[in-house]
């Protein structure tokens, strides 16, 4: 344990599983007051038990893509720590059938939804605060597949991370000058329980060799604990063996 983020508050969206997990337990560590928040109860609950921290960590259910639950959240948040330093948009979701040729129009609103428009509702619901202060951090938890259109991650979740992309730019460029910092983090494969979803089922060799959570964490965690006058707009993190 240490206290590189003491005093500070974070929300973490999709904070129960995955990269939003292993981001929530790093910034616990280093003595951040952390919310995770997400769909499902019960794997809040666990994720609540497994990080350890000097202080308690909480969770709130949440639904990105309504913006007022995404409201209700960071109001409760608010009162639970009168303020936020760091929001996290880590939520995101991804589906089998991923060409052109398959995905279903349903499943292309759904991921467009929860993995660019949601985070727009969480960064709109504390931008203002952060104005006010002159100071804040938002790190979306975008995807190489935002930066260049993967066959592998499908046509659907490729747009959805292009959309978050250009959302975090944009409004890194607007808020600058209020002192507000938007860093995009731009993973390739991790392990993490959206390999499940995939098309192929992956092998065991191949979760060996690709990221874990924690390698994405350390990244953010690196960006979080920078001082304010140091921007990290853009991050691309990825194994070693892979191509970029």
């Amino acid at each position: 344990m240490s206290d590189r983020l003491s005093g500070k508050t974070c929300v973490v969206t999709g904070g129960g599983t995955g990269i939003g997990l292993g981001i929530a337990e790093a910034f616990a560590r280093e003595g951040c007051r952390v919310l995770i928040a997400g769909r499902r109860t019960e794997a809040l609950e666990a994720a609540k038990r497994q990080i350890k921290a000097d202080h308690p960590v909480i969770w709130r259910q949440v639904d990105v893509s309504d913006p007022a639950s995404v409201d209700t959240l960071f109001a409760w948040a608010r009162e639970e720590f009168e303020r936020i330093d760091i929001l996290v948009n880590a939520a995101g979701i991804n589906v089998r059938r991923r060409s052109m040729a398959e995905l279903d129009p349903a499943d292309l609103q759904q991921m467009m939804q929860i993995n660019a428009v949601g985070a727009f509702y969480c960064m709109r619901a504390v931008l203002p605060e952060m104005r006010t202060r002159g100071d804040g951090l938002i790190v979306n938890i975008s995807s190489v597949a935002g930066l260049r259109g993967s066959v592998l991650g499908g046509v659907g979740y490729s747009m959805s991370k292009f959309a978050l992309t250009a959302l975090g730019q944009t409004v890194a460029r607007e808020e600058g000058a209020h002192g507000i910092r938007v860093t995009n983090i731009y993973p390739g494969e991790v392990d993490t329980p959206m390999l499940n979803e995939r098309p192929v089922p992956v092998s065991a060799e191949r979760r060996a060799q690709i990221m874990q959570p924690v390698d994405v964490a350390d990244a953010v965690l690196m960006v979080a604990c920078l001082p304010p006058r140091a921007h990290v707009p853009d991050l691309v993190i990825k194994p070693t063996t892979h191509d970029f």
